[in-house]
């Protein structure tokens, strides 16, 4: 009888030493699974979805200023974009890894119009509440958020560094230009002359019909090349 109770306390053991073992190594599998998903995972989608939060946020600004200005960095946006389009096309620089993508990646389309959009968020915020200490938070962490959406270009392998960079850099500068031509030179003609109005609201207009047919032309482009 003792000798059938120690082995029944020898299997014991050892049916809770395999559960102890299936637990670590459900807790590995789990630390393992949620370490890939936030490296891989997580950064795989925010970089998909970050042209997404860009149109969200613009969209954003236009509904809460709902002005002349705001129309105006509307289509310096659109204009920002087919900028980009363009040099890409004189520039013809290959991406890190083409198979991902076979169009040029010199500059980043992504992060050009995440700085422009970074920018005059950031110029709103502070037309509208002055430099304090909460805007200029504010504008840290809006300028963070941009600089980390533009460096999962990188981490996915979709642009190198310098293209990123300069992309962020053409972005900035053409934000800041358009805005000082608002302030220089669009808003008292704006403000003075009916025709100027018109030109500034159909123009808007325009630029977006425009800027949606080059991109779907450029697109049909490249999936054309990818198929030859």
């Amino acid at each position: 009888m003792a000798e059938l109770i120690k082995v029944s306390d020898f299997n014991g053991g050892d049916n809770d030493e395999g559960i102890r073992v299936q637990n670590e190594a459900f807790v590995n599998g789990s630390s393992k699974f949620l370490r890939e998903f936030m490296a891989d995972g997580l950064e795989s989608t925010l970089n998909r979805m970050s042209k997404w939060l860009v149109v969200a946020v613009f969209g954003g600004i236009i509904l809460w200023r709902h002005d002349s200005e705001v129309l105006w960095a509307s289509m310096g946006s659109l204009l920002n974009c087919i900028l980009s389009i363009v040099l890409k096309r004189i520039l013809n620089q290959e991406r890190p890894v083409s198979t991902l993508r076979s169009d040029p990646g010199m500059p980043s389309s992504h992060a050009q119009s995440i700085f422009f959009t970074v920018v005059f968020t950031n110029h709103s915020i502070m037309e509208w509440l002055g430099t304090n200490i909460f805007t200029v938070t504010i504008s840290g962490l809006a300028l963070a958020f941009g600089s980390y959406l533009s460096w999962l270009r990188v981490s996915q392998r979709f642009h190198t560094v310098s293209q990123v960079v300069v992309g962020a850099v053409l972005g900035s500068i053409f934000c800041i230009l358009w805005s000082w031509s608002w302030n220089a030179y669009v808003l008292k003609a704006f403000i003075s002359t009916l025709w100027v109005r018109i030109v500034v609201v159909l123009g808007a207009a325009g630029f977006a019909w425009i800027f949606l047919y080059v991109r779907f032309v450029f697109r049909l482009g490249m999936r054309r090349n990818f198929l030859d």
